[in-house]
This record gives C-alpha cells, sequence and structure tokens, in this order.
C-alpha cells in the first residue's frame, strides 16, 4: 500500500487557520457567537427592566359617581395633573366616573378583587369597609358646618388608622354635605312624612334605623334606580344634598326641598393598602400630601356647589319648606337621639360615640 506523506501542519498550520477564519460562514458563526454572548450579558444586567418600567408608569385605577365635568372630577383631574408633574410620570390616576363601575357596593367588590384601585365613597361605601365610620352620618347629630370641621379634625387620625387595619389608605375626607328630603308634597313634620314613598339607598342599615324610628316604610334601592322610580311614581320622596339631587336631576320629578337638613352626609376618598404599598416608595408621600391638599379644596367647592344648586333648583320651579316650627323640630332631634342608643353597638361601639359627643361638647 502507498500512503501519501503528509506533514503535521497541514490542517493546523497558522496559515491554513486564517484561511478557514476568513471564510464567510466561518466569520458568521464568530459574529453570530459574539452577539449571543452581548444579548446573553444584556439579558442578565437589565433582566429586570420591563417589570421596573412598569413600575414607573403606575396607573391607579379610580372610581367615583361623580360625572364627568364636576367640580369632583375637575379637582381630581388637576390633582392628577399635579401628581404626575411631582413624580415625572412615574405615578398617576385612571378615571372611571359616573358610576360606570357600578354603584358603591360594586366598586368595594371591584376593589377587593383588584379590578380597582381608588374610589370616591359616600358614608355608604366608607360604613360596608368600616361600619363605625357612619358615627358621622347620625341623623340630626350637627347643627352647623363648624360642628362638622371640628368633628373631622378631631376624629383624623382615629379613622385614618381604622381604615389602614382593614387594609385602605385615607387619602382625604369630601363631605358630600348637608342632606334634604325632596319630595313631591312638603315635608314640614314627622306626621308629614310617615305616609311618603320614601326611597332608601339598599343596605343602608342607618337610614333604615332612621326611618324606623320616623315611622316610615322605606323602598330600598341603588342610587342607579332611583331616577326611573321618581319617574314612575314608586317612590315620591328622597334624601341627597343639593349639588346630589340636581345632578342626578332627581329635583326634576319632585317639588320641594326641606329646609330641615336630615344629616350631613359623610365622604372620603380610599385606595387600597396592597396597590399603595406597590408605590416607589418614594412617591407614596408624594400620593398621600397631594391628594390631602386636593381633596381639602374640593371640601370647598362642594359646599359652594350645594348652595349654587339650591339657587339653580329654585330658579327651576323647585319650592323650599320652611324649618318645623320647635315642637316638630324635637321630635326630629329625639329620633336622632333614639338612632344613635340604636345603631350603639352595631354600627359602632360606645367609645367612639363618647368621643364624638365629647368633641361636640367642645365646640357647642
Amino acid at each position: 500500500m502507498i500512503y501519501s506523506k503528509r506533514t503535521k501542519t497541514s490542517h493546523f498550520s497558522l496559515p491554513a487557520i486564517k484561511k478557514r477564519m476568513l471564510r464567510p460562514a466561518t466569520l458568521g458563526c464568530i459574529v453570530c457567537g459574539i452577539l449571543a454572548s452581548l444579548l446573553l450579558a444584556l439579558a442578565l444586567i437589565f433582566g429586570q427592566a420591563p417589570e421596573a418600567l412598569a413600575a414607573k408608569k403606575t396607573r391607579i385605577k379610580f372610581s367615583t359617581l361623580a360625572p364627568e365635568g364636576s367640580s369632583w372630577m375637575k379637582v381630581m383631574r388637576s390633582l392628577e395633573k399635579e401628581l404626575q408633574r411631582v413624580t415625572n410620570g412615574e405615578v398617576g390616576f385612571k378615571f372611571y366616573p359616573g358610576g360606570v363601575s357600578g354603584d358603591e357596593i360594586d366598586v368595594i367588590r371591584k376593589m377587593r378583587i383588584g379590578q380597582v384601585h381608588a374610589a370616591g365613597f359616600t358614608g355608604v361605601g366608607l360604613g360596608e369597609i368600616l361600619p363605625e365610620v357612619r358615627v358621622l352620618d347620625l341623623p340630626f347629630l350637627f347643627r352647623n358646618d363648624k360642628e362638622i370641621e371640628h368633628i373631622y379634625e378631631k376624629m383624623n387620625d382615629y379613622f385614618t388608622a381604622r381604615f389602614e387595619e382593614k387594609g385602605y389608605i385615607l387619602l382625604g375626607w369630601v363631605p358630600v354635605g348637608w342632606v334634604h328630603f325632596f319630595s313631591s308634597e312638603p315635608v314640614s313634620s314627622v306626621e308629614s312624612l310617615r305616609p311618603k314613598k320614601a326611597w332608601m339607598w339598599e343596605g343602608d342599615p342607618l337610614v333604615q334605623a332612621t326611618y324606623s324610628g320616623l315611622g316610615v316604610s322605606p323602598h330600598p334601592l341603588s342610587v342607579t334606580d332611583v331616577l326611573l322610580s321618581l319617574q314612575t311614581g314608586m317612590v315620591d320622596t328622597v334624601y341627597a344634598s343639593p349639588m346630589g339631587a340636581l345632578a342626578l336631576q332627581w329635583f326634576t320629578k319632585v317639588n320641594y326641598m326641606s329646609e330641615l337638613r336630615m344629616a350631613n352626609a359623610t365622604g372620603g376618598v380610599l385606595m387600597t393598602k396592597r396597590v399603595f404599598d406597590r408605590l416607589p416608595d418614594k412617591h407614596k408621600q408624594a400620593v398621600r400630601d397631594i391628594s390631602k391638599g386636593y381633596l381639602k379644596k374640593l371640601v370647598q367647592k362642594i359646599q359652594e356647589d350645594n348652595d349654587q344648586a339650591i339657587t339653580v333648583m329654585k330658579q327651576n320651579g323647585l319650592k323650599i319648606t320652611p324649618l318645623p316650627n320647635g315642637s316638630q323640630l324635637e321630635k326630629f332631634y329625639a329620633v336622632g337621639k333614639e338612632v344613635q342608643n340604636q345603631m350603639n353597638g352595631k354600627l359602632f361601639g360606645q367609645s367612639v360615640l363618647d368621643q364624638v359627643m365629647t368633641h361636640l361638647r367642645e365646640i357647642r
């Protein structure tokens, strides 16, 4: 057999290696290998980039019954703009106004499963989460605005802590304002109210107790069903703040508003603690401070809007029923005291009631 003679460097000599390295296929493999290594390094270094980017653009889903264009929403839009400015666009709100998320009970359910992160509530919604806050909604409790301001200031820290225990951050108080009776016929006494087909917010134990004390058999309905029920005659008497009656157009189906004030309806803005805790630490205080400041402005605006709403409704034919005389007024106040006793131990405890009454005595 004849074997061809080969040198040891026929395949592995430096010239041969250089020649193979210069082949296009070989160059492609080398380049691909370098790119793959770079991409792997970038992935290891910036593997958290998508999450970090998402965290920088947190949008808090906010629901409210207030319609677009209302003072509520105008202030909330300004709040959101300021929050984005201060946080460089990292934190903001996405609004769902006009009750598109349902009534307050629906919204609370959605907050519990994370579909909604924050919301504006009346006392009904606040009380669904923390029943004892309804002490602020007690009928015929307050006599003037000064008393209300004093109580909210004194009780703020207590309720802030209690809401946080329930898993919510209280961003600020926004009382709805004084609540009046709106009816087809005048409400001038307890006796005149009794035969009325009165609406009650479905599931509200406080108003149920109030009507029971007044001897009224209410019709429980969702807020969203009230206007139709007024139109059909199912109900002929409702209770609301002046701005509420105007915005919801309830006043167009009744003739009278009572000068008598049933209560001062509380309200506030809550955010789930779960979502708040996920905010960047550097922005948490900004969310608290900016919300508190703008919501305080909103309180003043709501008071002005309620006064203006009365003027507008009167211009459109609504009549004001004068305040009941002394003896009749005392009957309403007596019912308020009865409801306090009845709800004590159910919605709130004696300790909370004592705090409120003590602070009231400080200013009366």
